[in-house]
C-alpha cells in the first residue's frame, strides 16, 4: 500500500467566476469542468488543471482566518514580476516574503479573494536541501 501522489486541491470559494478568473487568467490553467447547476458533490463546483495538476473549487464559506497554510506552484524566475504584474491588476494582497538564505529560490506570495495563501515559488527542493545542508551562512 502506497500514495501514488497527490490526486487534487480543493479550495472552499465565495465566487467560482472570481477563482477562475485568478486560476486561468493569472495562473494559466484550464477550467475543464463546471457543475453549472447540477451539484454531484457538496456545492457547486469548477474543476481546472494547472500544471499537470488537478484544482477543484467549490462555493461555500471560504476560510475564517488567514495563515501560512499555502500551496505553491513552481514557476520561473524570470515570469515573476509578470505573474506580480497580474496578481496586482486584480487588486488582490500581496504578501512581503519571508526572509531567506541565497540558494533557496525566490517567492511571491498574495492572497486570493478568500483569504487563501498562495505561493509562487522559483526553487526545487533539491536545492532547498542542498542550500539547506550548507548550514546558516546569514
Amino acid at each position: 500500500m502506497t500514495v501514488e501522489g497527490v490526486s487534487h486541491i480543493t479550495f472552499v470559494v465565495r465566487d467560482l467566476d472570481k477563482m477562475a478568473e485568478l486560476i486561468v487568467g493569472v495562473l494559466g490553467g484550464e477550467e475543464v469542468y463546471s457543475s453549472g447547476d447540477d451539484t454531484f458533490s457538496v456545492s457547486r463546483e469548477k474543476f481546472f488543471v494547472l500544471g499537470g495538476q488537478w484544482l477543484a473549487a467549490m462555493e461555500g464559506d471560504p476560510v475564517a482566518e488567514r495563515s501560512y497554510n499555502h500551496v505553491a506552484f513552481k514557476v520561473a524566475d524570470d515570469d515573476l514580476p509578470t505573474y506580480r504584474a497580474a496578481i496586482e491588476a486584480l487588486r488582490l494582497e500581496v504578501k512581503p516574503p519571508r526572509p531567506r538564505v541565497e540558494g533557496e529560490g525566490q517567492s511571491l506570495y498574495f492572497y486570493d479573494f478568500d483569504g487563501h495563501l498562495f505561493e509562487l515559488h522559483t526553487g526545487t527542493l533539491e536545492e532547498r536541501l542542498k542550500r539547506y545542508g550548507e548550514g546558516w551562512h546569514g
